[in-house]
């Protein structure tokens, strides 16, 4: 290469599409970088310890298991993969939600579902398809909080249904933790920065220029991996502007999905997992695991319009709410032995600023947009450049993956 670039390839963003870049990219006698502006590797995929145990703030589930390829990374790095059922479509001893009422509560959702496939809104609005009147609309919306972030009314149908939902039966979980295996996956050798936020990239001349606090880098190639936020805000902007891009990732926003971590005392008195539902009458209700994996935890799944509220209301209140809806469904008795521990706060966090990716309604294509390259010198990953993927850790690899082998397709030899 002719370039007076400082590197041939940088990666912006070291989650799990800037580590697959990484992976891909290592051992082909490259000078490559990595840079993060936050001060640790994984991006949304965050590991934290408490003793001899792990738990995710951010990613804790290897979705679409059989076919998920971190699966396989995780048990190379020697991490233990945990195959058990986490019993999501199970409401433990039917506490506060009847076997009649969840067979119901899943005919309703089901046939919703139907009715995006079959009769979508002309809208493309989600919540268009919901039967006005219907008794389990709050159930639906409180099960697009977990899965898109975000209410129905904010949900493409077109996008919704790519998801590809249909190889998605296994969940399974990563014992030390899927952030700690994410992290652990970024290969040796490979230059890192992090704590050094990219607010510039010029591309206006023959070498990419990349302006951080720490002042400018150059490289030949360029792979960005930064949640939408990043790019909607212009934290991260482009020289000349790239106004499509800016554009597609305002109509890709992120999503809120945060947890609420309990430590169990006498464990033995309290189920191993098992799964509750807080209220399957309100939109704004929490999702439980109990003992996930026999760990002497609860952890707590809060999304759309409820994370955005104990956001608002903060760590203490957030564990006040669902400690309240555990001992509603498992007697005031529970209150003893639940002691905070912590969670996690997406919003607030800088750089990052959400959750995961949703389409707006009649804004699905814009997934490919931001997806594709400028110029065959700027490339773009990261879930929400997935097609049937997104919102996943599993999907941003991907991504990461196929930016890298664009990035080497074009340096090869002519």
């Amino acid at each position: 290469m002719d370039s007076d670039a400082d590197h041939d390839v940088v990666i912006v963003g070291a989650g799990a599409a800037g580590i697959g870049a990484a992976r891909t990219l290592a051992g082909r006698g490259l000078k490559l970088l990595l840079v993060d502006a936050l001060d640790r590797i994984g991006g949304r995929a965050h590991s934290i310890r408490f003793g001899d145990w792990a738990v995710d703030l951010g990613c804790g589930y290897l979705h679409s298991a059989e076919r998920n390829d971190w699966a396989v990374i995780g048990e190379g790095l020697g991490f233990t993969i945990d195959r058990s059922d986490p019993g999501w479509d199970r409401q433990y001893r039917d506490l506060g939600f009847t076997a009649e009422e969840q067979k119901a509560a899943g005919t309703a959702f089901d046939a919703f579902v139907e009715r995006l496939r079959t009769d979508p809104p002309v809208s493309d609005r989600a919540a268009d398809a919901l039967l006005p009147g219907c008794s389990w609309n709050a159930y639906a919306e409180a099960l697009s909080a977990y899965v898109n972030g975000t209410d129905l009314g904010q949900v493409s149908v077109r996008d919704y249904l790519a998801y590809d939902a249909a190889a998605s039966e296994a969940n399974w979980r990563v014992r030390e933790g899927y952030g700690a295996l994410i992290a652990a996956a970024l290969p040796e050798g490979i230059a890192v920065r992090l704590g050094c936020p990219v607010t510039m990239i010029d591309h206006g001349g023959p070498v990419l220029r990349l302006e951080t606090a720490a002042g400018t880098i150059g490289a030949t190639r360029v792979i960005v991996t930064v949640p939408t936020s990043v790019l909607a805000s212009g934290a991260l902007a482009f020289r000349p502007a790239l106004d499509d891009k800016h554009e597609a990732a305002a109509v890709l926003p992120l999503g809120l999905a945060d947890k609420v971590f309990l430590a169990v005392d006498r464990p033995e008195h309290v189920p191993r997992d098992a799964h509750l539902i807080g209220n399957p009458h309100s939109a704004e209700t929490g999702s439980y695991q109990l003992q996930p994996m026999g760990l002497p935890v609860v952890e707590g799944f809060f999304g759309g319009r409820a994370a955005a509220m104990l956001e608002r209301f903060g760590q203490a209140a957030a564990a006040a709410f669902a400690i309240d809806e555990l001992a509603a469904l498992l007697g005031s008795g529970i209150r003893d032995r639940l002691t905070p521990l912590g969670g996690s706060a997406w919003r607030a966090t800088p750089w990052i600023e959400g959750g995961y990716s949703h389409a707006l309604p009649g804004m699905a294509d814009r997934r490919a947009m931001l997806a594709a390259p400028v110029d065959d010198r700027i490339f773009f990953a990261g879930e929400a450049c997935s097609a049937s993927d997104f919102s996943t850790a599993h999907g941003a690899l991907d991504t990461g993956i196929a930016a890298a082998r664009a990035v080497l397709a074009t340096l090869a030899p002519a």
